[in-house]
């Protein structure tokens, strides 16, 4: 099996403003195509350590490589291996998209026949080709934020850092710049800032939980899931007949305690909570085989990112700014 290829490595990265610690000694690292999603409240330390990695301010201490490189002390060579789009996203509002890009592609190192190509190539993967004449001060929030995405593109980083990149967009620009944004995974690796719960589940492979500086968990949206399973209650729905599933769940080992709720005529729906945090469906499965019960729904709670985010970040952290 291949070793999958480390694109960004973060170590002991610590960073300090006078009187407040922004960022405190975090460590992650994250392979090559991955989105991953940094999240938490506003202060948490996201942006900051959004800077320090695409090199736009130094690190009191700890290393931080992007592709190998160090960013503090091969600046010129990780700058070559960044897009950056940062919040406020600023663009010359005067310039047209084109001029724009192209302007941009030149600044970035691109000679003039490849920064024409670059930038005809991130305007059609980016949806700008129709509004390539159009002032960018004209255009709609959602549009900006296709520019700001195309300029992090066009001079082909590996790596891409977004901060906050669909913030004030309406319900369909956030469907469109995320779509955007998957595109990218494989080729590029993307590292995601955001304050908003369903971004990380659409879009992310991965996410990193911040609060006060620190990261508190790192892992799949599916593996964090799977940690907080063991309070997760089964969904039963049954038709029994003459038998009485209370008395049964109430002798039934591993049910810590049971609620029920009539569907229909025929049908209850019972909310199972297991003893011990163990899977209870397959217990249930041959209880509904053995008793002849009709059986129509047998499901387990699932907990949404948002229950693992207020669990992670429970203790203390209304004070946190």
């Amino acid at each position: 099996m291949a070793v999958q290829e480390t694109m960004i490595e973060v170590v002991d990265l610590t960073k300090r403003y006078a009187g407040r610690t922004a960022v405190n000694g975090i460590s992650f690292s994250v392979a090559r195509g991955e989105i991953v999603g940094l999240l938490g409240p506003n202060g948490a330390g996201k942006s900051t350590t959004m800077r320090v990695l695409s090199g736009f301010m130094p690190a009191t201490s700890g290393t931080v490589r992007v592709a190998g490189y160090d960013v503090f002390h091969e600046a010129d060579e990780t700058r070559r291996r960044i897009g950056y789009m940062p919040e406020n996203n600023p663009l010359y509002t005067e310039m047209r998209v084109r001029e724009y890009l192209k302007f941009r592609a030149r600044l970035k190192g691109l000679g003039w026949h490849r920064s024409r190509e670059r930038v005809s190539i991130v305007m059609e993967q980016c949806g700008l080709t129709d509004v390539g004449r159009r002032i960018i001060g004209q255009l709609s929030k959602g549009y900006k934020q296709r520019v700001g995405l195309a300029d992090a593109l066009v001079h082909e980083p590996d790596l891409i850092i977004l901060d906050e990149p669909t913030i004030g967009l309406d319900p369909h620009q956030i469907r469109s710049v995320r779509q955007l944004i998957k595109n990218l995974a494989g080729k590029h690796t993307v590292l995601i800032s955001t304050h908003i719960l369903p971004e990380v589940e659409m879009m992310c492979s991965r996410v990193l939980i911040m609060l006060g500086g620190k990261i508190l968990a790192a892992d799949t949206p599916e593996n964090l899931q799977n940690l907080m399973a063991g309070g997760s209650q089964v969904i039963v729905e049954i038709a029994a007949g003459t038998d009485n599933p209370a008395e049964i769940w109430a002798k039934f080992p591993g049910i810590a305690s049971f609620e029920s709720k009539a569907v229909d005529a025929e049908y209850q729906l019972w909310t199972l909570t297991p003893a011990d945090g163990s899977d209870l469906r397959p217990a249930i499965f041959a209880l509904a085989g053995e008793r002849h019960w009709k059986l129509r729904e047998l499901t387990r709670s699932r907990h949404s990112l948002e229950d693992i985010y207020l669990q992670v970040t429970r203790p203390g952290d209304e004070e946190v700014e």
